[in-house]
């Protein structure tokens, strides 16, 4: 489902939330929950649950309970009890499954602190909601500004309005104790309005403003992470990254929050290698761990008297090693383990249309090799000109006009063949050998 304010193609495709999460129609709604449960109907005799989970801006959610028995489903608007008035919000999930979502954030049925649900929401409360979220922007700007004068060293990240524009929560970083008391005083003053002041982490400010990471993706943390775990360097080391902070260090300013995800599968599999303290004891001497590659379970060792070379085994022979030193026993040396292991050629591309050479548009060779004779009879033609009669003698010395008259007898009889050919009705063929001028010019001077 798509809204106003959402970027909606004419094919009802939405191209993408302009309100980051918080349009009132839940077709873009952040960090959803696919109710799999809602076309099963409940068991005879039990009553359907009557707790609720509302969304509000930027994927806030919280559970409201539903004591008037309303009928109410997935996207209704609704107008749930605020602190003080009303505020307005979309129902993110009904049914069975907020049951799990309680037990997830171990929030109990019975507690006290959870709220009701006054109605579903009217034109007028959507509009006064629409208008109050209108003034968010310009709040925050005028906020930042105040900020400034008053000196104070914390960061406005983001202003969210109640359903009733009564009151404004105002979002920010610090990175120590702030005396905003003073502030509080202006923004009453300035807008007229109820302040609260809400401090949030680096990483909830970047689950709030939302963005894409390094990997081209929208962020984790504002589509479906809703649990921050603890992030520590032992991670990257584990997985053998570079304890670079430009990379391993997200939008937030903190480690990325995917480098717990495949931090259970490398630990698992170093489970079979052996620890980096332990030495082998070869016939040569003793070899020190230099590194690893898990994927491949090879290991590089190198000798402790002579660490110019490396050795590269497999975690095979590594685990022999280990056995024969564990039996008081001395391996052979690393030379003729390394000579055992048999690497296999990885094909990174297969040519399966013919079209993986780079030179395939250049000439071919054929082309080349007559580009080759032809250069080299141009180079030989000087040397032939120095071997060509002077003017006036034919090749065997004899004069031109000689030449000429021998030249002319096998002529003759040609014409006389071609009458004989224009005489039967046959077209007489034109002649294609052309006539040296100079020959012409003699021929008019005997006559």
């Amino acid at each position: 489902m798509g809204c106003s304010s959402c970027g909606t193609g004419t094919d009802g495709k939405p191209r993408g939330c302009k309100s980051n999460g918080s349009c009132s129609t839940g077709g873009c709604e952040k960090l959803s929950v696919f109710d799999w449960l809602s076309n099963m109907t409940l068991p005879s005799g039990e009553a359907p649950f009557n707790i609720y989970e509302v969304r509000f801006k930027n994927g806030r959610k919280h559970f409201f309970k539903n004591l008037e028995n309303l009928s109410i489903s997935m996207g209704d608007v609704v107008a749930v009890e605020g602190s003080p008035g009303h505020d307005v919000g979309v129902v993110s999930l009904a049914g069975e499954l907020v049951k799990v979502q309680m037990k997830k954030r171990n929030v109990f049925f019975d507690d006290e602190n959870i709220k009701k649900i006054y109605r579903k929401a009217t034109q007028k409360d959507i509009d006064v909601w629409q208008k109050a979220r209108d003034r968010e922007l310009e709040t925050q700007t005028r906020g930042r500004e105040i900020i400034g004068r008053l000196g104070l060293k914390m960061k406005l990240s983001d202003v969210e309005y109640q359903g009733d524009g009564n009151k404004a929560t105002f979002y920010y970083t610090a990175d120590a104790r702030v005396d905003f008391r003073q502030l509080i005083k202006d923004l009453a003053a300035a807008f007229s309005i109820r302040i609260e002041m809400k401090q949030v982490g680096s990483r909830q400010e970047a689950a709030r403003l939302g963005g894409v990471g390094s990997c081209g993706r929208e962020l984790c943390c504002s589509t479906w992470l809703t649990d921050f775990r603890k992030v520590t360097t032992t991670a990257a080391r584990y997985q053998q990254l570079s304890l670079n902070p430009l990379k391993l260090a997200g939008q937030c300013g903190k480690l990325k929050c995917c480098l717990n995800f495949e931090l259970d599968t490398y630990l698992d599999a170093l489970e079979e290698f052996p620890k980096q303290e332990t030495r082998l004891k070869t016939e040569k001497g003793e070899a020190e761990f230099v590194k690893m590659d898990i994927f491949k379970k090879l290991l590089w060792y190198t000798y402790k008297e002579d660490r110019s070379k490396w050795y590269k085994l497999s975690l095979e022979q590594v685990q022999e090693i280990i056995e024969q030193n564990e039996n008081n026993e001395l391996a052979i040396p690393l030379e003729e383990y390394e000579s055992e292991i048999e690497e296999l050629t990885k094909v990174d591309f297969e040519d399966a249309v013919g079209q993986d050479s780079l030179t395939r548009f250049d000439a071919p060779k054929k082309s080349r090799r007559r580009r080759n004779r032809r250069n080299n009879k141009k180079k030989a033609q000087p040397e032939a000109k120095t071997n060509q009669p002077k003017k006036g003698q034919s090749k065997k010395g004899q004069p031109q006009k000689q030449a000429q008259k021998q030249s002319q007898k096998p002529q003759q009889k040609q014409g006389q063949k071609q009458g004989q050919k224009k005489e039967s009705g046959q077209k007489r063929p034109q002649n294609k050998r052309r006539r040296n001028p100079k020959q012409n010019g003699n021929r008019d001077q005997k006559k």
